[in-house]
């Protein structure tokens, strides 16, 4: 891997959340009140973090973050976790007075039980991450998180009109702004990665199965959808061609597990760049997520007992 000194000159540019992830996750089924053993982990994260970390480990490109944190210990430590990784981080904005955002979910075995984003230094920070954008031009990859707010989606589309886009959504509650670019006409040319929750949220109409999704994703609007629907099947559909479909194999228990779902697009796009037919890719995306689920599972199969661990774990 590489690193570019300016984050306008890396090849793949990410932008959105970063910030501390804390995950519980439960050996048992949690009920509301229940106290259970598991383990507990603290480490790097949000969409864009997640998505820079998991394409700087796997390829040899250049990769940029605009992302806003605190200007306290927590920020320092999330910038310096994402430098000592290869990332140009030059582009994040430093907010005064605020703290660095951070993230806590609840996992039990059947996957995610609930999860609480405090988002108030991204919010805060609005169109301000996209300032590296104001001057200059960038032509790499820009990769996208669907939780920025409305007004920021549509600023940084406007900047990144000669880049190749990747949108990648981030929650069903939030999903469906992403259909006001598509009414925009500015995504002709972007490929967008979701899960079947929140390609519905962003259609407007529930889905069987992720293939009908993705065609009415691309019939909506964008250029490409990658759809994904947990341990079933996932789909990539773009104008032009047939829709390509592979199915994960069977996921063992704990299988659905926070940050999954970004190193599956991560591992996608690095794919698509790296020349990778569809199913070939999609069998490469869903390999990456898979390790990522099976990491969860030992570690929740081998504690009895709640920690914390602080520090960098598998992102």
């Amino acid at each position: 891997m590489t690193r570019a000194s300016d984050p306008m000159l890396c090849d793949i540019l990410c932008l959105g959340a970063a910030h501390w992830d804390v995950i519980g996750h439960g050996t048992g089924n949690v009920v509301r009140g229940a106290d259970l053993p598991g383990r507990v982990k603290r480490r790097p994260g949000g969409v864009a973090l997640n998505l820079a970390l998991a394409m700087s480990e796997v390829s040899a490109r250049s990769v940029g973050l605009l992302a806003a944190v605190g200007d306290d210990a927590e920020g320092q430590a999330l910038v310096a976790h994402c430098t000592a990784q290869g990332i140009t981080t030059d582009g994040i904005l430093r907010l005064s007075g605020h703290a660095t955002d951070s993230y806590v979910a609840i996992e039990d075995p059947d996957g995610l039980v609930c999860a609480i984003a405090d988002t108030g230094t991204q919010l805060a920070a609005g169109t301000r991450i996209l300032a590296p954008l104001e001057h200059g031009t960038f032509s790499g990859v820009a990769v996208i998180d669907g939780n920025l707010a409305p007004e920021v989606l549509l600023r940084a589309l406007e900047h990144l009109a000669l880049a190749r886009i990747c949108l990648v959504a981030a929650s069903p509650a939030k999903a469906s702004r992403l259909a006001n670019l598509t009414a925009a006409g500015a995504l002709p040319h972007a490929t967008l990665y979701a899960n079947l929750a929140e390609a519905a949220a962003i259609c407007g109409e529930t889905f069987d199965d992720s293939t009908a999704a993705a065609r009415a994703l691309v019939g909506a609007g964008f250029g490409r959808a990658v759809v994904t629907d947990g341990p079933r099947l996932a789909a990539d559909c773009a104008e032009g061609r047939e829709t390509a479909t592979l199915c994960p194999p069977p996921f063992s228990a704990g299988a659905r597990v926070t940050g999954a779902g970004d190193r599956f697009a991560a591992a996608h796009i690095t794919a698509v760049l790296d020349g990778r037919d569809p199913v070939r890719a999609l069998g490469q995306a869903i390999a990456a997520a898979g390790q990522v689920t099976d990491q969860a599972h030992e570690a929740s199969t081998h504690v009895t007992a709640p920690t914390l661990k602080k520090g960098r774990t598998d992102v």
